[in-house]
């Protein structure tokens, strides 16, 4: 992985980001986003949740710089973020003075209390629960978008010699994840094993009628589902303007992971975005 030579500016997309000490001070519904260079699961998502709903918020800038730093979906630590959230990662969701809420289940419920309809989670308790396993799955710790992350590491590491300014950076993040080469290796079979399930529950749901993870409607599942595809096989560059030094990065080539992205689950990607979401990096 060479340092990143064609990476896209943010004046060329940023619309109107507030300063994180500035938001502090604002009321309403905020999101503390991170770098949006390329399509960050964990942020595409969490924007995701408040843009089916149709609710407005004040995008937010990690730290108080004009551009961002981090390419990987972190920024360097921010006193600011760190005192007002309590942590130093996006996306954080805040409404008005309430705690920030900075976990994905966190910001699904605000989603679901801020705007009822349409409901993010089923309102069965057994579906519920299995719905929140299975979005885990896929953004929790030692989950999809966790694993990708160790191969991206993985691989970085391989290439960079330790006096390449990006070997630091790809070394901060592996130790977020708890990076190891025990785990880099078993990364690609622990990711196609969640995408086994995932499939099996969207095959499960076409045999009943449904172009849904959960019943006949859009849920919080189709949303994590389609962002997190983004760490594996990303929309097509008119769809999804990453600097295109990263898409390589973002694009698994693991025999396992290939195999187990079935067509069946890269088609609801793209229907999931078609019909409910914005494309992403829209800033």
């Amino acid at each position: 992985m060479d340092t990143p030579t064609n990476r896209i500016e943010l004046e060329d997309i940023v619309l109107d980001y507030a300063d994180i000490e500035e938001a502090r001070r604002m009321s309403g519904l905020r999101l503390i986003l991170g770098a949006y260079t390329i399509p960050g699961p964990w942020r595409e998502s969490g924007k995701g949740l408040f843009y089916v709903k149709g609710l407005a918020y004040t995008p937010v800038r990690t730290a108080n710089r004009s551009r961002s730093e981090d390419e990987f979906g972190f920024d360097s630590a921010s006193s600011v973020l760190e005192e007002w959230t309590g942590q130093a990662s996006a996306p954080v969701a805040v409404w008005n003075d309430e705690r920030p809420c900075s976990s994905w289940i966190d910001q699904i419920y605000l989603a679901d209390r801020l705007n009822p309809d349409p409901p993010l989670l089923p309102e069965n308790l057994n579906d519920r629960a299995r719905m929140i396993g299975l979005i885990h799955l896929i953004c929790g710790q030692q989950g999809l978008g966790w694993n990708c992350r160790h191969l991206i590491v993985k691989g970085a590491l391989a290439e960079l010699t330790p006096d390449n300014p990006w070997y630091a950076r790809l070394k901060f993040i592996g130790e977020k994840y708890s990076y190891s080469t025990a785990v880099g290796d078993t990364a690609p079979q622990r990711i196609a094993e969640i995408l086994n399930v995932l499939n099996a529950q969207l095959e499960s749901q076409r045999q009943a009628g449904s172009k849904y993870f959960f019943g006949k409607r859009l849920s919080a599942l189709d949303i994590f589902w389609a962002c997190f595809t983004g760490v594996m096989l990303p929309l097509p560059e008119d769809q999804c303007p990453m600097a295109t030094d990263y898409r390589p990065s973002y694009t698994a080539t693991a025999p396992a992971i290939v195999q187990a992205l079935t067509p069946q689950l890269v088609t609801h990607r793209d229907y999931i975005y078609k019909n409910y979401l914005e494309l992403p990096i829209v800033f």
